[in-house]
């Protein structure tokens, strides 16, 4: 298992725009389709990465819990699907009627909206404010496979709590680690 950390776009960054077709309902969803009234929160996952497979559950509850509270949540894989095709559409399709998504799985056919948000591994997490102003990037929690941490999503849960309750967010965000993301050559 290849580990990479996420670069860490710089706080205060404005989410960059992006058109993309969601796998799941066929539709062309934008930036300001996906929007939340709170924030909204970017994560770059794809099909095959163990790293994503293990947190599967906890981006479920996540959304699940905070979509409610005026987040909009919405999952970008980019990799190469020539070279790695169980990370094509039609296997995104299957993963997210699988793990019951309820966010849009959008599929970044050219890779730009990976290099725009500067991107670098599976999973990667980007919480932008109710003004798409990025206020936390990086990981879900301490947990990785085979560490033995219990999955909670306690350091992205903290960033929306902080956005909820107007309060300040950490200052020592810690990257994401996970598979790279798989550029086309």
């Amino acid at each position: 298992m290849a580990r990479t950390e996420s670069k860490m776009l710089p706080l205060g960054t404005k989410a960059p725009f992006f058109k993309l077709t969601d796998t799941v309902s066929g539709d062309l969803m934008s930036l300001t389709d996906l929007k939340g009234s709170k924030g909204t929160i970017i994560m770059f996952i794809c099909n095959h990465c163990p790293f994503v497979k293990h947190v599967n559950e906890e981006i479920v509850r996540v959304a699940n819990d905070y979509s409610v509270t005026g987040f909009g949540f919405v999952a970008i894989s980019s990799n190469d699907v020539e070279n790695y095709p169980q990370d094509g559409p039609e296997e995104m399709w299957k993963t997210a009627n699988e793990n019951h998504y309820p966010f849009p799985y959008l599929y970044d056919e050219t890779q730009q909206v990976a290099k725009d948000y500067d991107a670098a591994c599976t999973p990667d997490f980007y919480v932008f404010d109710a003004e798409l102003k990025l206020v936390y990037r990086g990981q879900l929690d301490n947990s990785r496979p085979g560490n033995g941490i219990p999955v909670n999503g306690r350091d992205l849960r903290e960033a929306l709590d902080n956005i909820l309750n107007n309060n300040p967010q950490r200052n020592d965000q810690k990257p994401s680690i996970g598979c790279n993301i798989k550029w086309k050559s």
